[in-house]
């Protein structure tokens, strides 16, 4: 697998150029980019969605959307449609590939296409889903009537500069242009054929610059597409035939769009760089140059991308170079599962063999860990340790703590053979808070043999906690009262304070430090803890302070917390008088 590298020198080095790295987006497969700038000063990319495992562009669908505003940083904005949001769509679904949007008067228009019937090919519509949002809370309003169904793919929508809106679709060596009507769901005139495109396959992209019209299209390439272009004079053509704008990407596919951004241009496009699969794509993006007589420069695909264009920013997407050339050493706190751990399943024609699971290349099979400790919730890091005799594999991952529910691609390149396991591969996965999580490795996508998989945490430093006992998770019983900010009574038998929520971090070990005042000479409290394991509770001394109100009385004692924020401390009372007016708790490492 290629080394991809986000970081690229400039010529002081104490002033690094931040690069973005290609491909730009790798939390989920994406493809047939659609870059647009609205007017919020971001640039956004509404991408179609390769599913993992892939079972090919029939099961593409659930379209999300990403943006910048530097180029590098980039996140997720989530799905914004999926097939059954489509009622007049095909009943067995898929079949979601490339979208465009457009912006109107205060609306979002999300163009996509989908058939709307099981025979597929013929039955394609332009569907039209709307927002007052440029990546949220769309809505299918209907499809463009009056349009051919055969072949009818990758709609494309043009603004020109008098704001009349074009749109162009195509496939399968047809390329169609017509005017929008001013609703931006039907056409006004008739549909116009392309014939004039050299080799014309699809993917169609319209852009303008000065007074020249860019037509870009995906050609019939033996053996991988290249990128076209074609010029006119008008939106409708007649189109001149200009030459290649990219050549082959590493998927047999190709599918782009050209965007000017904060003073550059670019061309978006999809490789399938990450999993050597052409249905397993994903976005990539490089500059893009004009000759002075407007011709377009062929675009070099870069594995370091595009250098940013305005400060860093949050983001969402983990990408690609982080996954692969991080050294994680923050990941220290390691948990490691051999094959024949009592905590490990297999199933769907997996073996085991020793301390081995083989014949993870059969559809179906997978590895199952379960018990997994998450610590306090968030990204781990996955490892796994194989053997590989197949140039390439891959592993679909899932863990609790997916909030997307698409899983991870992990990728295994052959290690030279089936007994030779000096393969290691990385990738980050997300874990809910706890012990419980489940991580599923499924196969079926070449083959591996595992040795052993290790799920590794970055330790939580200590972090004290305070509960005031005035707080909401704090609730008394027994004969003790709440009086403002203070507990009392807690020398009546039977009496107790109970403090729900409290975190555990990473689980194991904590410190309980409770702050009080006594007239008793001494007291004594019974405490019980979540992650007690032997159930028996845990005593602690309260030395007199002086009075009742003399609250400079501080005690601690290590008990035992559950990973997590889901712990009760319980502290009983009845051996002694002592007000409590908060507990603290340190999670260590």
């Amino acid at each position: 697998m290629s080394i991809f590298f986000g970081l690229a020198s400039s010529s002081s080095a104490a002033d690094p150029v931040i690069s973005s790295g290609n491909p730009i987006f790798t939390s989920i497969f994406t493809a047939d980019p659609s870059a647009r700038v609205w007017n919020d000063g971001r640039i956004y990319v509404y991408a179609s969605h390769d599913i993992f495992p892939s079972r090919g562009s029939d099961l593409m669908d659930k379209y999300h959307v990403f943006s910048s505003d530097n180029m590098v940083d980039w996140v997720d904005e989530g799905e914004i449609l999926r097939a059954d949001d489509v009622p007049w769509g095909r009943p067995e679904g898929g079949f979601m590939w490339a979208p465009d949007a457009a912006y109107k008067n205060g609306t979002y228009y999300f163009y996509f296409p989908h058939p709307s019937d099981t025979n597929w090919n013929n039955s394609w519509k332009i569907g039209v889903a709307t927002s007052d949002k440029p990546a949220a809370d769309f809505e299918v309003q209907g499809y463009i009537q009056g349009l051919p169904g055969s072949n009818l793919i990758d709609p494309n929508v043009f603004r020109d500069d008098d704001g009349t809106y074009y749109l162009y679709a195509g496939g399968g060596g047809t390329s169609y242009g017509m005017k929008l009507a001013a609703n931006m769901t039907s056409i006004d005139g008739p549909v116009k054929q392309f014939t004039e495109l050299d080799d014309f396959h699809e993917a169609t992209w319209v852009f303008k610059r000065g007074s020249t019209y860019y037509l870009t299209y995906s050609d019939n390439n033996a053996g991988g597409n290249r990128m076209r272009y074609a010029t006119s004079s008008n939106p409708l053509g007649p189109w001149v035939n200009r030459g290649i704008l990219l050549d082959p990407v590493s998927s047999e596919t190709s599918h782009g769009s050209v965007v000017e951004y904060k003073g550059n241009w670019y061309l978006f496009y999809h490789n399938a760089q990450i999993s050597s699969n052409g249905t397993l794509r994903s976005v990539a993006v490089d500059r893009l140059y004009f000759n002075s007589d407007g011709t377009i420069q062929k675009v070099i695909q870069t594995t370091a991308g595009v250098p940013a264009v305005g400060p860093r920013s949050h983001a969402t997407e983990i990408k690609y170079y982080d996954l692969i050339n991080e050294s994680f050493a923050e990941y220290t706190q390691k948990t490691e599962y051999a094959m024949n751990s009592s905590n490990v399943a297999f199933g769907g024609g997996a073996t085991r063999s020793g301390d081995k699971i083989e014949n993870m290349h059969t559809s179906g099979s997978y590895i199952q860990l379960n018990g997994i400790n998450g610590g306090t919730g968030g990204k781990a890091l996955l490892t796994v340790l194989y053997a590989s005799a197949d140039g390439g594999s891959a592993f679909k991952v899932d863990a609790s703590g997916d909030t997307a529910g698409d899983g991870y691609f992990l990728s295994l390149p052959g290690t030279g053979g089936w007994g030779s396991y000096t393969g290691r591969t990385n990738r980050l996965i997300d874990l809910n808070a706890g012990a419980n999580n489940i991580v599923r490795l499924s196969g079926g996508m070449g083959g591996a043999n595992v040795s052993r998989v290790i799920v590794s945490l970055i330790p939580q430093s200590a972090q004290p906690t305070e509960y005031p006992m005035s707080g909401a998770n704090v609730s008394v019983g027994g004969g003790a009262v709440k009086s403002g900010g203070t507990i009392e009574n807690m020398h009546i038998p039977g009496s107790y304070f109970e403090v729900t929520g409290v975190n555990g971090g990473a689980g194991g070990q904590s410190t309980l430090t409770v702050i009080y005042g006594s007239a008793d000479t001494q007291t004594t409290f019974r405490v019980i803890a979540s992650g007690d394991p032997t159930g028996n509770g845990y005593s602690l001394t309260l030395p007199g302070t002086g009075g009742w109100s003399t609250y400079t009385g501080q005690v601690s004692r290590v008990i035992d917390l559950n990973a997590g924020s889901g712990n009760v401390i319980r502290v009983s009372g009845g051996l002694g008088g002592a007000n409590v007016t908060r507990i603290i708790v340190s999670s260590t490492p």
